[in-house]
């Protein structure tokens, strides 16, 4: 070989196994680039499978992997093990399902997103949740879809029995016990008038805020920090509510969170029912012994004088400041709080959008006929007072609840767990300055 060629030849190879290692080396980057991400996820309903769903399209779009979490359905359950986590800055979870009370809590604990969303995202959806997800500038957590609660109804069975859609509390009662007692003597002896939720958790809280609210009898809370929870349209709601234990609720309502009143529903053992959205996928499925038999409508009012009133609830997503994958977790939660994630969760399990837009979706309005019609409910629902009592909400809402249920359980009268529900308050807050 003549040494032109020996060099032609040296230079090929060396440009070759140049190649070869800039190649190996770009193989090697991209390697390190993928990340496992941890997502907490619920596990009410269809929750944590809509969840992992797109999660798992996420990292098969981004070219990450994605492990999934679930954990109690008790949100204040959830809450103390969230604290614990955060508090002893644990990376183990990246991306936190968060509730619409947490962001003033947890709030230290998660990263700004706004760096991640631009400002045309923001504005799609509805500007209540991203104020309330913004604490001290920062943007705490993206809001991922909204929840009120909302009366569902046997539609065959009110039509059956000549009767409409209550729409005071009051009305509620007298349309429950007809039909209920009417049900049970034709022989369906498990029939029940209404369904709710009154374990003592979060769960009441929202129940119970919705009774009083309704009646005119404030937020427990007032926005200026000021405790009203002692007051006599107060008084009537609890009245109202606790008259509804073995009349048309039975006792077990004292121990059912959300899935523990939607069995009894979804069965067909119950006339009314009180729940979030989410109920309507599943009471609709083909396999659900109420399909096509179930009405929604906002719940009663308190009275001719009250309001039809429903909680605010719903998640959020937030990212951990502890995360080691803090790019790629606001990727996943930017995918998972886009509209075509958030369409195709309202259309497979009724979970409501945060994205206003989709509210005019001919595919959703198809699906969730409620959606249209209700729109006002999710958009005036009653907020509980987490954002002015700040860290001390998860004190004032367990006060709160525990005096209901004292009632509730026929263990003291509403008069006297109000007025020393309001003392506690006023101790909590230092007369108002939370």
């Amino acid at each position: 070989m003549d040494n032109a060629l020996r060099n032609a030849f040296h230079d090929a190879l060396r440009n070759t196994l140049m190649g070869l290692a800039l190649a190996g080396a770009l193989v090697i980057h991209t390697r390190a680039e993928a990340a496992t991400v941890t997502i907490s996820c619920g596990t009410v309903g269809q929750e944590f499978e809509q969840c992992r769903k797109g999660a798992e399209a996420w990292a098969k779009k981004a070219g990450h992997q994605v492990k999934v979490e679930s954990g109690p359905t008790d949100a204040s359950e959830q809450l103390t093990v969230f604290q614990q986590q955060l508090s002893a800055g644990a990376s183990e979870i990246d991306v936190y399902r968060v509730d619409v009370v947490w962001p003033g809590i947890l709030g230290a604990h998660f990263i700004d997103l706004k760096p991640y969303m631009s400002a045309e995202v923001l504005s799609q959806h509805f500007p209540a949740i991203v104020k309330n997800n913004t604490v001290d500038g920062k943007l705490v957590a993206m809001p991922w879809f909204t929840d009120a609660g909302l009366l569902y109804y046997r539609q065959d069975l009110l039509e059956k029995h000549g009767q409409k859609p209550p729409t005071t509390w009051q009305e509620l009662a007298q349309v429950a016990k007809l039909v209920q007692d009417a049900e049970r003597k034709a022989g369906n002896t498990k029939m029940v008038g209404f369904v709710f939720q009154a374990k003592a958790a979060e769960t009441l809280t929202c129940n119970a805020l919705e009774w009083i609210d309704s009646f005119g009898g404030g937020t427990i809370v007032a926005e200026d920090g000021k405790v009203t929870i002692n007051n006599p349209k107060a008084v009537e709601a609890l009245k109202t509510a606790a008259s509804w234990i073995d009349t048309i609720a039975p006792k077990g309502v004292l121990s059912y969170e959300e899935e523990g009143a939607r069995g009894v529903f979804q069965s067909g053992n119950a006339v009314f029912m009180r729940n979030w959205p989410y109920a309507w996928a599943l009471a609709n499925a083909p396999d659900s012994p109420v399909k096509g038999k179930v009405g929604v409508v906002a719940l009663p009012k308190g009275g001719a004088d009250g309001k039809h009133t429903g909680t605010l609830g719903g998640w959020q997503l937030a990212v951990s400041k502890y995360s080691k994958n803090q790019e790629a977790a606001a990727d996943l939660v930017k995918y998972l709080t886009g509209p075509e994630e958030q369409k195709r969760r309202a259309l497979e399990a009724s979970f409501n959008p945060t994205i206003m837009s989709l509210y005019k979706d001919p595919d959703l309005l198809k699906a969730n006929p409620f959606y249209g019609s209700l729109l006002d409910t999710f958009t005036n629902a009653v907020a509980r007072p987490s954002k002015v009592t700040g860290p001390k909400y998860s004190r004032v809402s367990a006060d709160f609840r525990n005096a209901v249920h004292t009632v509730l359980s026929g263990k003291g009268k509403p008069e006297e767990q109000l007025k020393d529900l309001q003392g506690k308050l006023d101790r909590l807050s230092r007369r108002g300055k939370w």
